[in-house]
């Protein structure tokens, strides 16, 4: 069993946002499907619950109703494997959303996601600290990453 689940509070959207979710993500799967009964306190038959994996990461998606909604001070951070799976996901999670800066978007349901390649996270490891700033600098002028352009700022003298 994972130590801790991330848990999502949707207003009457939990399954729309696990079918998209899932549909989304390679190695997705629904876990399990929780309804409401008689008591309550949504509409008998309707989901109350589902928990999904992307990745083998389990979430729980709630239908809790309107009184929370979702912030960008707590996101997902993807790391992505090419500039391929960058364009992809930036692409599909931020349709009907926001994108932002910085590789930040927020999909149709007010989840924000960060999509980082894992050549910017080495990038940034690196110990030369001007290489790091440079990369930084770029950075902080796009919105999705380009693996290209953040590696020209890299190798410059």
């Amino acid at each position: 069993m994972q130590k801790i689940t991330p848990h999502l509070w949707f207003d009457g959207k939990a399954e729309e946002a696990v079918d998209f979710y899932t549909s989304i993500f390679k190695n997705s799967t629904i876990v399990n499907v929780v309804r409401y009964g008689e008591t309550g306190p949504g509409e008998k038959g309707t989901v109350m619950v589902v928990a999904f994996q992307i990745d083998g990461q389990t979430f729980v998606a709630l239908n809790g109703g309107p009184q929370f909604t979702f912030s960008p001070a707590i996101s997902f951070a993807v790391n992505c494997e090419n500039q391929e799976e960058v364009d992809a996901l930036w692409e599909k999670l931020s349709e009907g959303g926001e994108k932002h800066s910085c590789g930040w978007l927020q999909d149709k349901y007010g989840v924000s996601w960060q999509i980082i390649p894992s050549a910017f996270i080495e990038m940034m490891h690196d110990k030369d600290v001007a290489k790091t700033q440079r990369v930084m600098q770029a950075m902080m002028q796009m919105q999705k990453l380009d693996i290209k352009t953040l590696r020209e700022a890299f190798d410059r003298e």
